[in-house]
């Protein structure tokens, strides 16, 4: 795991910016607040797989350890980043943990689940 999957990590968060923006600004005018951010997910995930698809070459991953070395690293970035974001503007914890509820229908712990499988995904789907 080195600097560059680091950088290439970064505009993901461009990616969930621009996916908040979508949610916020078309989604919640549609639909209720929780089924915009499930769909919300479910769109970062596909921002997120066809973004790692994109740059897989650079991710120059050798190994399956390597490939969930690096998925693993991406989760705690994130979880990092949206903690320390919402800290920032005075989110409150409860506020911050409520999107790590699944049974009120929250799914955001799908989302780090796939990201942190999509290195691995790729890397098998490249080495066949």
């Amino acid at each position: 795991m080195g600097i560059k999957h680091f950088l290439l990590w970064l505009p993901m968060i461009v990616l969930a910016f621009a996916n908040a923006t979508l949610r916020e600004l078309v989604l919640i005018k549609q639909f209720s607040d929780l089924r915009a951010h499930q769909l919300s997910t479910l769109t970062l995930i596909i921002l997120c797989a066809l973004y790692v698809g994109f740059v897989y070459s650079k991710l120059d991953i050798q190994s399956t350890r390597q490939s969930f070395l690096i998925g693993f690293v991406w989760v705690v970035l994130t979880v990092a980043f949206e903690f320390s974001l919402g800290r920032f503007t005075n989110k409150s914890w409860a506020f911050l943990f409520q999107d790590y509820n699944l049974v009120a229908g929250r799914i955001w712990v799908v989302f780090l689940v796939c990201l942190f499988l999509l290195p691995y995904v790729f890397y098998v789907l490249r080495s066949r």
